[in-house]
């Protein structure tokens, strides 16, 4: 594995300021507002698919043994088989996706960035309605009244706050090069 120092502190940049994204919240039942998908947005668009991703199971196996950062100061694998862990779970697919369909190395414009966030919160939502679903009894309605609808307004900003961020810094931040990363992954599977 060939991941420069720069790119190990950028992952767990990410996976903290995900956290700290947690501890901004509106506590809504089941599944509060908060400002860690604007940091997984990020994530994806500044590390790549493989560490942006990694940023976000980092983050997630942190919340999962115990450290209180999920929403809420929430903590532990409970949460995670819970109401909100499949928009959890989400974050680590929305990144990657993110990364894949959004390279800030070739200057993509606002539009092709906004674009790729939109795809990423679709992914998140779809997970966490999916598990938000099992919680309900299988009522997929109510998850996506409760679960989604509440939340459209708000992550139409952060998708705005994201884009001008992205495209303000897309120039100044390094990208992470980890196809030795990605290609040692994939041999130890």
């Amino acid at each position: 594995m060939h991941l420069r120092p720069l790119d190990l502190i950028m992952t767990t940049t990410f996976s903290v300021l995900t956290a700290i994204g947690a501890l901004v919240f509106v506590p809504l039942y089941p599944v509060p507002i908060t400002f860690q998908t604007l940091f997984t947005y990020l994530s994806g668009a500044f590390l790549g698919p493989w560490l942006g991703a990694l940023s976000q199971v980092i983050y997630i196996t942190l919340g999962g043994i115990g450290f209180p950062i999920f929403a809420g100061g929430k903590a532990g694998f409970a949460t995670l088989a819970g109401p909100t862990g499949g928009y959890l779970f989400g974050f680590i697919a929305a990144s990657f996706a993110i990364g894949k369909t959004c390279d800030l190395k070739n200057y993509p414009p606002a539009a092709r960035i906004a674009g790729s966030f939109v795809l990423g919160t679709l992914i998140i939502y779809t997970l966490g309605v999916l598990q938000l679903s099992h919680w309900m009894s299988g009522n997929l309605q109510n998850a996506v009244a409760v679960g989604l609808l509440p939340f459209i307004i708000g992550d139409v900003a952060k998708i705005a706050i994201g884009v001008a961020v992205a495209t303000r810094l897309r120039g100044i931040l390094p990208r992470a090069d980890v196809s030795s990363f990605k290609r040692d992954y994939l041999r130890s599977l």
